[in-house]
C-alpha cells in the first residue's frame, strides 16, 4: 500500500494534458468532418447530375418546323453552363429511365413531345376560353439521396422557369399586333407559357424511409461490425489470461496463454467472421421482420449484410491490434467521424468540399451504402452500387489483413510481446 490517496492522481498534470489532447482533437476533428462537410452543400455543389430530355416533336408554324424544345434545352445548358453547379446529362427518355433507376441522376427535366403544338397554340386568334399552357415536368429522384433530390430539384425548377420565361419573350416579340387579338387569358400565359409540374422519378415503397432506409441500414452493418470488435478483442484478451474481466463487482481473471500478436490477430478475426453469421442475420431480421422496413433480394441483402459485418469487424479489430489503446479512437474516427459526412446518402458526394470527396473513394459507409442502396431499389443491378460494393470490400478486407498481419508479425520479430502489468510484480519480488 503506498499511503496515497487516489484522487491526488488529480494533480497530475500529465493526466489532463494527455485527456486534453485527446478529447479536444476528438472535438475539433468531429466537427470538422460533420459540420465542415454540410455547412453549404449548394456553394459547394459541382457536376450534380441531372438529365435533360427533349421529348418535342415540332410543329409546323407559318410554314416553317419550329422545335422549342431543342432551344429550350440548348438554352438551359448556355445558362448554367459557367456554374458548372449541374451537370446536365443530354438523353432520352428510356436512358433517362433507366439512369434514374440506376441512381445515376438525382433528377431530370423533361420537355414532353406536345411541347411546341401546345405553346404557339396560344397565339391562335381563335383560342376562346382558357388556353391549356404546355408542360415542363421535373422528376426526382430521392432513392438517391433525399438532399440531392431536393438541390436537384431546385435547379431543375429554377431552370425550367427560366425557360418558359425565354420562350415567352421570344413569342411577344415575334408576336405583332396580332396578339390584340388573342383573348386576354391567353396574353398573360403567352409571357410565361410552360406550367412546371414535380413528379417522383424513380417511386419508392412506402417503407423505404424516403430513401434513407439503405444509409441507415448500412450504418447498422458498420456500427455492428465496429462495436463487436471492441468486444471481441477485450474477450479473446481475457481468454488467453492478458487482461482482467470485470462483470459489476467481480472481477474474473483466466490464466496466461502465451500468444503472439499475429496469433491473437488470428484468433480475434476469425471469432468475428463466424459470429457475423449471426449479426447480419439479426441485423435483417430487425430490419425486415420487426421494423417491417421493405427489402428485395432477401437472400442477397442477407449476404452483403454478414460480408459487410466482418469486413468493417475485421478492419477495426486490425486498427485496434496495431495502435493498441488509441486504436478504438482511430476505430471510431475511420468508420464513423470520417465515413458518415461522406456516405453519399444525407449529404451527395457532387455538394461536398474537395477534400471530403477524396475521402469518400474509399471510406467504407459509402461502398457498403452504395451497395444495399442497390439491393434495396435499383433491383440489384451491379453498376447501381453493387459491384462497387461487393469489390471495394474485397479490397478493404484485403488490406486490412496485409496492414495488420504484417506490423504485427514485425513487432513479434522485434520481441514487442504482450506482457501482462500483473506479472511484473512477481518477476520484481523473485529478484528480489
Amino acid at each position: 500500500m503506498s499511503g496515497i490517496h487516489p484522487f491526488r492522481v488529480l494533480r497530475a498534470k500529465p493526466l489532463w494534458i494527455a485527456n486534453g489532447v485527446i478529447t479536444g482533437a476528438l472535438a475539433v476533428l468531429f466537427t470538422v468532418f460533420y459540420v465542415g462537410a454540410n455547412i453549404d452543400p449548394v456553394d459547394h455543389m459541382k457536376n450534380l447530375p441531372v438529365g435533360l430530355v427533349n421529348a418535342d416533336k415540332g410543329a409546323a408554324v407559318g410554314g416553317k418546323q419550329v422545335d422549342l424544345g431543342a432551344r429550350i434545352t440548348e438554352s438551359i445548358k448556355e445558362t448554367t453552363a459557367s456554374g458548372g453547379k449541374i451537370d446536365w446529362k443530354v438523353m432520352g427518355e428510356k436512358q433517362m429511365k433507366e439512369a434514374l433507376g440506376k441512381g445515376k441522376l438525382y433528377g431530370a427535366l423533361v420537355v414532353p413531345a406536345d411541347f411546341t403544338s401546345a405553346t404557339t397554340a396560344l397565339t391562335s386568334a381563335a383560342t376562346t376560353g382558357t388556353p391549356a399552357r404546355p408542360t415542363l415536368t421535373v422528376l426526382t429522384n430521392q432513392s438517391a439521396g433525399s438532399v440531392g433530390s431536393s438541390l436537384a430539384r431546385t435547379a431543375t425548377t429554377q431552370a425550367a422557369e427560366s425557360a418558359s420565361l425565354q420562350v415567352g419573350k421570344e413569342l411577344t416579340s415575334q408576336g405583332g399586333t396580332g396578339q390584340a387579338k388573342l383573348p386576354a387569358a391567353a396574353r398573360v400565359l403567352l409571357a410565361d407559357p410552360a406550367a412546371v409540374t414535380v413528379e417522383d422519378g424513380h417511386p419508392l415503397d412506402a417503407h423505404s424511409g424516403l430513401g434513407l432506409t439503405a444509409f441507415y441500414y448500412a450504418l447498422v452493418l458498420v456500427v455492428v461490425g465496429m462495436l463487436s470488435a471492441n468486444v471481441i478483442s477485450g474477450q479473446v484478451d481475457h481468454a488467453l489470461g492478458y487482461t482482467h474481466n470485470d462483470m459489476g463487482p467481480l472481477r474474473l481473471h483466466r490464466p496466461l496463454i502465451r500468444a503472439t500478436r499475429v496469433q491473437t490477430l488470428a484468433i480475434s478475426s476469425t471469432l468475428m467472421a463466424g459470429l457475423s453469421l449471426l449479426m447480419g442475420t439479426l441485423v435483417m431480421v430487425g430490419a425486415v421482420g420487426l421494423m417491417g422496413m421493405h427489402a428485395a433480394h432477401p437472400p442477397l441483402l442477407w449476404l452483403f449484410s454478414v460480408c459487410a459485418v466482418a469486413v468493417s469487424g475485421i478492419g477495426a479489430l486490425t486498427l485496434l491490434a496495431v495502435f493498441g489503446t488509441p486504436g478504438m479512437l482511430v476505430v471510431t474516427l475511420v468508420f464513423i467521424g470520417m465515413a458518415v459526412p461522406t456516405a453519399n446518402a444525407t449529404t451527395p458526394i457532387q455538394a461536398l468540399p474537395g477534400f471530403y470527396r477524396f475521402l469518400a473513394e474509399f471510406e467504407p459507409l459509402r461502398q457498403i451504402t452504395g451497395g444495399i442502396r442497390s439491393i434495396l431499389y435499383y433491383d440489384a443491378q451491379g453498376d447501381a452500387g453493387l459491384t462497387r460494393g461487393w469489390v471495394m470490400m474485397a479490397a478493404g478486407l484485403v488490406a486490412a489483413v496485409l496492414f495488420g498481419f504484417g506490423v504485427l508479425g514485425w513487432y513479434d520479430r522485434k520481441g514487442l510481446h504482450r506482457i501482462p502489468a500483473e506479472t511484473e510484480p512477481e518477476k520484481t519480488a523473485a529478484l528480489a
